[in-house]
């Protein structure tokens, strides 16, 4: 027997006021009704002011000052006015900024450290979500820190070409609090593409070591990347760049049989994801070696750090001298500076990406409905050269 409207919307209640946000459709099933009849009794709800709804979520209610206009994105703000003084953010109180990122590692140690340090400058607390790229993880850390009180989210999705797939990724443009990409973009047409984002101009970066290289003589410029979520904008600003400048073209890089790269594949047995690094790795020393010995390449650009310092020495030990007959420039500069001969690397600003998400997201939040009104920005960082000798 089906419950009465009453006993179903009293449900409703329970579980919002639980969990801080759900999606609608898991709430049908959850109660065991259609979508249809739970859209009427969310909208009724709605409409009493008894919970928030924003595309397809619903969320506990938000009570703001009298005769203030607060809309959907400026609900946590008004909350926080009317809760704990911001400076107890640490205790309880305040803004609670959630961070979905792949990991703290590497690359995305300074990514998160840079919103952090905005984050707690201004009284509000960061609370970090890792997805170690597993699939449908980020969906699932997004959701755990809502329900844990978080006002809105820094996303890094778990998107293997940096962007969404076919049918992925609409659910970051659903979400009931303000939602900033990461290092992530969409393209035109996407859900997602009408979200704030901060990210590196990688297409840039690359574009910036091929001017460099060619500025010292060098006509035919090789590229080595593994299929990393960098590796789409890397190639797009090498291959122009390249074009622009009117270089000989490289041998084509060699598409990978079945091997992953390190951003991807993460749910495969740590056996066969060491397997697929090594034949990742062996591929790519078989690529530079080709392109300088048969091809006339005398200088690449290498993503990443790590990957150069451990070719250069199998390069060197098959033949191939670095610098004398191949020029390196790295992408990343995590630690290109620590190589035996320092090396010259292209380095994105992973800090300041952070720290403008971060303050880009606490506008948002801080502004009321007229930050809700504000256009969405795309913001590029451009990556910085440094040159070592």
């Amino acid at each position: 027997m089906r419950p009465h409207v009453d006993q179903r919307q009293a449900r409703v209640r329970a579980l919002v006021q639980a969990r801080g946000s759900v999606r609608v459709a898991d709430l049908a099933r959850e109660l065991g009704v259609s979508p249809v009849t739970l859209r009427r009794d969310v909208e009724a709800m709605a409409a009493r002011g008894e919970i928030q709804r924003m595309h397809g979520v619903v969320s506990r209610p938000v009570t703001a000052p009298a005769g203030q206009d607060v809309g959907p994105w400026a609900a946590p703000a008004a909350a926080r006015r009317s809760g704990p003084d911001r400076a107890g953010a640490g205790g309880g109180g305040g803004l609670v900024i959630g961070m979905v990122v792949p990991t703290t590692e590497y690359y995305y140690a300074d990514v998160v450290r840079g919103a952090r340090e905005v984050v707690e400058a201004r009284g509000a607390r960061l609370t970090v979500g890792l997805t170690r790229y597993l699939p449908g993880e980020d969906r699932t850390q997004a959701d755990r820190l809502l329900s844990t009180g978080a006002h809105g989210l820094l996303l890094t999705p778990n998107w293997d070409a940096g962007s969404p797939g076919p049918g992925e990724g609409a659910w970051t443009a659903e979400l009931p609090v303000p939602a900033i990409l990461v290092e992530r973009w969409a393209p035109p047409g996407h859900p997602a593409a009408s979200l704030d984002r901060v990210a590196s101009d990688h297409a840039h970066g690359a574009a910036r070591a091929v001017q460099h290289l060619a500025g010292l003589g060098h006509r035919r410029i090789a590229l080595a990347s593994r299929e990393t979520p960098t590796s789409a904008r890397l190639r797009a600003g090498f291959e122009a760049a390249v074009a622009t400048l009117g270089l000989e073209p490289a041998p084509p890089w060699p598409r990978p049989t079945a091997a992953p790269g390190p951003h991807t594949g993460a749910e495969a047995s740590g056996e066969s994801k060491v397997f697929a690094e090594a034949e990742a790795f062996a591929r790519t020393l078989d690529y530079l070696c080709a392109a300088v010995t048969e091809g006339g390449v005398s200088a690449a650009l290498i993503h990443s750090d790590t990957d150069a310092i451990m070719l250069i020495p199998r390069l060197q030990a098959r033949g191939v001298r670095v610098p004398e007959d191949l020029a390196v420039i790295t992408y990343d500069d995590e630690v290109a500076g620590l190589a035996d001969v320092p090396l010259s690397a292209v380095a994105p600003a992973k800090r300041e990406v952070g720290a403008r998400a971060a303050g880009l997201l606490l506008d948002r939040l801080e502004g009321g409905a007229a930050a809700e009104r504000g256009a969405r920005q795309h913001l590029d960082l451009l990556p910085r050269l440094t040159i070592r000798p």
